[in-house]
């Protein structure tokens, strides 16, 4: 297994290379358009960064990137709307720069301007009642630009599969292989829509990307969109691996974040309505929020998206997402998801199977539902969230959104979540304030 590690480290899975030596960089001093990557005709070798050696997503060369993810990997369009584009209303409250909070396990508080740059942040956007009241861009990322969901691309997906469930093409009781046969053998042929939307499926399968012989590996081989080596023999794209994959454990018993479960899930969704992920996610929801930028999917070598991360979007689209969300699914003049899809969401998963995960530790009493993250704190904000700080952050009380986008040098949001939850809640009582 170790000579595929080296081989497919791409693909997001770079997530497992610990921050080198460079990661004691400031934002500033790893701001990507000062440090030249890819600039020039050519551009100098030093800065050149390519997926095919993994350099593309190393940190500083990642904050490059996450802004222009097609230029290293394959991909497939999330068309945009043609007509009735939604213009966002803007009055800006610069005084949000002076707000302050605690960060967790600190005594020490500081401002919301302060925590972006510890964030590393590309680009963040605040909307109270609907209007834009903070927006800014840092390094790579422009207004018109787009930037790496990563797992905020689940959300996506796990929200498409609960409309599927409204709309009846989908029974949440029924099987991952009363939709899909060819999963019948697999860990996923006896779990349920609902296990595998809520991620409570029990799955022979480790993301510990410090592990040589974890299964993201060969996850990873199978997504890999560019030749295999003559001596690769396994599976050769994301549905190949899927059927592979071996149950440990009892499906519903406890919270598991896997991203194969986004994938299975992207798949059942395919199987059903004839459609790929990305062009559904156009259909039934970006083109009818009225958005102005193509977004899109990475895809594997036989054009499949990586539905748990493989979206890019605009900031100003996500903050469309976001507010029809937390408008109860009306946006646009139109009601694009049902209310009782987004009270779903908001009640939340199985507390007790999310308590008793990793997870539980550091957000205690959170749950998980149809692929979005509940807080279940005073003000019941939920959000949409991935690696290196990207989140979708809805504050249904201060009605407010937030959109983020960031290269963080570490993966793991429990190393961002101290400067940046409480930093959404001392904004979102700051509003109701005013």
């Amino acid at each position: 297994m170790y000579p595929l590690r080296k081989t497919f480290v791409f693909l997001f899975l770079v997530l497992a290379l610990k921050p080198n030596a460079q990661e004691t960089l400031t934002a500033e001093q790893s701001n990507p358009i000062k440090m030249g990557w890819m600039q020039g005709f050519p551009p100098p070798k030093d800065k050149i960064i390519s997926a095919i050696d993994g350099s593309f997503f190393r940190f500083p060369a990642m904050r490059y990137s996450v802004c222009h993810m097609r230029q290293f990997m394959p991909t497939t369009e999330v068309k945009a709307a043609d007509t009735n584009l939604f213009e966002l209303p803007v009055k800006l409250d610069p005084s949000i720069d002076a707000v302050t909070f605690l960060p967790w396990n600190s005594t020490e508080r500081i401002t919301w301007q302060e925590s972006l740059a510890k964030n590393y942040t590309d680009g963040i956007l605040v909307l109270h009642k609907g209007t834009v009241v903070y927006e800014k861009y840092f390094g790579a990322l422009k207004p018109n630009g787009v930037h790496a969901a990563m797992s905020v691309s689940k959300t996506f997906t796990g929200t498409l599969g609960a409309l599927l469930i409204e709309e009846g093409l989908l029974d949440e009781n029924k099987t991952g292989a009363d939709y899909i046969p060819e999963l019948k053998n697999s860990a996923f042929g006896d779990a349920t829509i609902r296990q595998i939307l809520d991620m409570t499926t029990g799955l022979k399968y480790s993301e510990d990307y410090s592990d040589p012989n974890a299964e993201i590996w060969s996850f990873s081989a199978a997504g890999n969109p560019f030749p295999k080596p003559p001596s690769y023999s396994g599976p050769t794209n994301y549905y190949d691996y899927l059927v592979t994959v071996q149950k440990e454990g009892e499906h519903g018993e406890l919270f598991g974040y896997k991203t194969i479960n986004t994938d299975v899930m992207g798949w059942i969704i395919s199987r059903v309505t004839g459609k790929s992920i990305p062009e559904l996610l156009s259909e039934r929801i970006w083109k009818p929020l009225g958005t102005h930028v193509d977004g899109y999917f990475q895809v594997d070598g036989a054009g499949i998206a990586f539905a748990g991360g493989g979206f890019s979007a605009n900031m100003r689209d996500m903050a469309l997402f976001g507010e029809m969300i937390r408008n109860m699914g009306k946006f646009n003049n139109q009601q694009i998801l049902p209310t009782s899809l987004i009270n779903d969401i908001k009640k939340g998963g199985n507390r007790d199977a999310f308590n008793q995960s990793v997870y539980g530790m550091s957000l205690k009493n959170w749950s998980y539902r149809n692929m979005w993250w509940i807080t279940h704190n005073a003000h019941g904000a939920f959000a949409a969230r991935g690696v290196y700080g990207q989140t979708i952050y809805v504050d249904p009380v201060a009605e407010m959104v937030i959109v983020r986008f960031a290269s963080h040098p570490e993966a793991k949001n429990a190393k961002i979540d101290p400067t940046s939850l409480p930093a959404y809640h001392a904004v979102a009582k700051y509003l109701i304030s005013k």
